[in-house]
């Protein structure tokens, strides 16, 4: 903390209870009172520095009876008594030591007395103007004597040292974020969110050292500005944007600034077990998002006052999708139920959210219901306006859905199965989200049937490429709701496709006694002729290998000529006799696999097979219908 020293005198003045006596040969000749303080004082030295003491001093009217000293009142003095004490010592030419905590009170202060200098040169206002230059050079400094402008509000906006503090404040994070953007770069920002928005990375790898230095090098100055009151953090926040700072840094320093600001939301992370308090979604990541003055939170204020800053902090955070982390968003959401907030200061957050619900996580989407009227759990409401929010979002951008012919055209060009396409990524990573929302709000008895499928059936088919999940939700729902009918379970099951599901799944499905019949032969059918299928691609295979065997000698070694399916090649024929292994790649491209091999998995899905069959004889109906029916799926016929 920089300083300056005033004064040569060393100190004559001494403090008795609620009084200052001077300690001179000379009787004090006058009185200055300032609140409960009396300043036992000389006419002259008051007199030659201070226009305003002079000019009452020689107004002053003594009382009739001639008796007492001259008395003044100073109640409205900016900085009280503490500020007129240091002010009195410098009329006295006593040592005093300006700092960062008290030149914006004594600047004040010498603004009220009139301490220019007409009075006499070098007076306290000048000294104090000459000091507050340097206060404004360092950055601390700067933020201390911000924060004191509070305590002489509206002399300090008169005398525009608050709006010179903001500036400097602004100015100097803003060169200083352009600096390191600039060192780390679009790489540190990179490393920065792989390492630390997930919260997996580690300072002790390089790479998460490297996210470590970039996020401390970009977010070094938001603990310091977590300090301010919120009116003075607001006014500071706006310079910052109007000197163009990155969305980023900004956002990073308003979620800082919350968690001490709103300790509500360090509450709702109890909902749902999860601790929200500590890095709000990844920001400040090399540092504690506590702030070191614990004592200025909020938790003694009303809900009504945390309302207020709730909203002023939501209206504060920049619009720019994606720099405000998805999870600080759902705790705002939570704390603004909690304290009931207005419905567009709720609607704002939840469009906020539904544009980057991508991000979300399932731990953190689990909002409970805090409603007047709680009907269930968790609000499936609020998470149903957050995915129409999505999907509106989606359809501004283009839903991001590829044909199927587009698709096989990209196998055929080797393009791998997991690589889906951008535009496709945010829908099916927000459809297996709500497959994961859907399986935990299940079990819930008080949930409606039409709201569970209305949920469910926002995403669109085409975004889930496997549909274990919705298959997984459905099942608990139906096992927590034993009392639908058939037509309502059948109903509920249109929201799944029976093509789409695994093997494992299928395997399930055909086994559970709570699905409608209708589906269970569904599913016994589509996983028959995936079966076909899959044989029929094997044996086609074995035959195109067997030929390409035979008319080795008509072809190169390496070029069989064998004609394969598509995504199926026949390795290595050779001129191989018929006693060795023909080797080839399986219809789904996995790995090549031996005739032995192969034979082996036919023998397993004709066992699969039989099984399946069982498995319908088993259910309750008539023998008769059960026969046509295995004769229509193809289930008599042996598999060739």
């Amino acid at each position: 903390m920089v300083t300056m020293k005033l004064g040569s005198k060393p100190d004559i003045f001494v403090l008795e209870g609620l009084t200052w006596r001077c300690m001179t040969e000379l009787e004090s000749d006058v009185v200055v009172e300032v609140g409960d303080m009396s300043f036992y004082l000389h006419k002259f030295p008051l007199l030659s520095r201070s226009g305003v003491l002079q000019r009452l001093i020689s107004e002053y009217q003594p009382p009739s009876d001639g008796g007492g000293m001259c008395t003044l009142q100073l109640d409205d003095i900016p900085g009280g008594a503490k500020a007129f004490e240091l002010a009195a010592r410098f009329c006295y030419d006593v040592k005093i030591e300006l700092n960062a905590l008290n030149v914006v009170c004594l600047r004040c202060a010498a603004e009220y007395l009139g301490m220019t200098d007409d009075y006499a040169e070098g007076n306290l206002i000048a000294q104090a103007e000459s000091f507050l230059a340097d206060v404004l050079a360092n950055w601390k400094d700067s933020v201390r004597a911000l924060e004191t402008c509070e305590g002489v509000l509206p002399a300090a906006e008169d005398l525009q040292i608050v709006p010179r503090c903001i500036t400097a404040l602004a100015s100097k994070a803003c060169a200083s974020d352009a600096a390191a953007w600039s060192t780390h770069g679009a790489k540190g920002a990179s490393l920065d969110r792989d390492a630390l928005w997930n919260g997996i990375g580690s300072g002790d790898t390089p790479r998460g050292a490297a996210a470590a230095a970039a996020a401390s090098a970009m977010d070094w100055w938001y603990e310091d500005v977590s300090l301010l009151s919120l009116p003075m953090f607001k006014r500071l926040i706006q310079a910052m944007e109007a000197k163009s700072m990155r969305a980023e840094s900004i956002a990073g320093a308003i979620m800082f600034y919350a968690g001490r600001l709103l300790p509500g939301l360090n509450r709702s992370a109890s909902f749902s077990n999860a601790s929200f308090g500590g890095d709000y979604g990844g920001i400040a990541g090399s540092r504690s998002a506590t702030p070191r003055s614990a004592t200025a939170s909020l938790s003694g204020t009303s809900d009504g006052d945390q309302r207020y800053f709730l909203e002023e902090i939501i209206a504060l955070l920049p619009t720019k999708k994606g720099v405000t982390s998805t999870k600080f968003l759902l705790g705002l959401l939570r704390t603004a139920m909690l304290l009931h907030a207005s419905p567009l200061c709720r609607e704002n957050l939840e469009r906020r959210i539904g544009a980057q619900l991508e991000d979300a996580s399932l731990e953190d989407l689990l909002v409970p219901n805090l409603g007047y009227t709680v009907d269930t759990l968790y609000d499936i409401d609020c998470v149903q306006r957050i995915l129409d929010y999505f999907m509106s979002s989606m359809d501004g951008l283009g839903t991001g859905y590829t044909s199927p012919a587009l698709a096989e055209d990209g196998s055929q060009l080797g393009l791998p199965h997991a690589a889906t396409p951008p535009a496709v990524a945010p829908i099916a990573m927000v459809a297996k989200l709500m497959d994961g929302y859907l399986a935990e709000v299940a079990p819930d008895t008080n949930l409606k049937l039409a709201k569970f499928q209305a949920l469910a059936a926002v995403v669109p088919d085409y975004a889930r490429t496997v549909d274990d999940g919705i298959y997984r939700a459905m099942d608990i729902y139906l096992k927590s709701h034993h009392w639908l009918s058939e037509s309502e379970r059948e109903q509920l099951c249109r929201l799944m496709n029976c093509q789409k599901l695994s093997l494992e799944a299928c395997t399930h499905a055909a086994q559970n006694e709570r699905l409608p019949l209708r589906v269970v032969v569904q599913v016994l059918f589509f996983e028959q002729l995936r079966l076909r299928t899959s044989i029929a691609g094997w044996f086609f295979v074995s035959d195109n290998a067997a030929t390409a065997t035979d008319g080795a000698h008509l072809h190169h070694p390496g070029n069989a000529g064998a004609i394969v399916p598509k995504g199926s090649a026949v390795v290595d024929s050779g001129a191989a006799g018929q006693d060795e292994e023909v080797v080839m790649v399986t219809p789904e491209g996995k790995g090549s696999e031996t005739m032995s091999n192969v034979k082996a998995r036919v023998s397993e899905l004709e066992k699969e097979c039989v099984s399946m069959k069982q498995e319908i004889r088993r259910l309750r109906k008539p023998r008769r219908s059960w026969s046509i029916l295995t004769r229509k799926c193809g289930f008599g016929a042996k598999v060739q």
